[in-house]
C-alpha cells in the first residue's frame, strides 16, 4: 500500500514538471543496498532560471495540495539545481548546464530506470493543465 502511495506522489511531482514544461525528465529507482538515502529520484531541467524555479513552485504547491510538505529545499534562489527533499523521493531542477555537469544518472548508474510515464497511471493523467490555463487567461 505505501509504494503505491509513493508511486502516486512521485507521479504528481512529475505531472506538475510536465505543466510547466520541464525537459528531460528521468525517474531513478534507487535500490535498497545501494546507500541510497531515498526511493526514488526525479530529474528534469529547465532552460532558464525562472522556469526552473516555476517547476520548482508548480511541485511544491501540486504536492502541498496533496497533504505533502517538502522537508529541505535547496538552491532556489540561484536556480541553477533546485532540491526539493520529500523524504522517500527527491525533486531535482537542474540549468540544463548544471545538470550535464552533476550529471547524476552516471553516479547513480546501478539505479532503475523508470519511464515517467509507466508511474503516471490513469489518475495523474487528468486534463488539469488546459483548465488551470484557461483558469490564468480568464482571471
Amino acid at each position: 500500500m505505501k509504494k503505491n502511495i509513493l508511486k502516486q506522489q512521485v507521479a504528481e511531482a512529475i505531472s506538475a514538471c510536465r505543466e510547466k514544461k520541464a525537459e528531460e525528465i528521468t525517474v531513478l529507482e534507487l535500490e535498497e543496498g545501494s546507500g541510497a538515502f531515498t526511493d526514488y529520484f526525479v530529474l528534469c531541467n529547465g532552460s532558464n532560471p525562472r522556469q526552473v524555479q516555476a517547476i520548482s513552485d508548480e511541485v511544491e504547491e501540486r504536492l502541498e495540495r496533496n497533504g505533502l510538505r517538502a522537508t529541505h529545499i535547496e538552491g532556489y534562489k540561484q536556480a541553477e539545481w533546485v532540491l526539493l527533499d520529500y523524504v522517500d523521493f527527491v525533486v531535482h531542477i537542474f540549468s540544463e548546464r548544471a545538470r550535464r555537469y552533476y550529471d547524476l544518472e552516471r553516479l547513480w548508474k546501478s539505479a532503475k530506470r523508470l519511464e515517467p510515464t509507466g508511474l503516471a497511471g490513469g489518475a495523474v493523467r487528468a486534463r488539469r493543465t488546459p483548465v488551470r490555463g484557461l483558469r490564468k487567461k480568464r482571471a
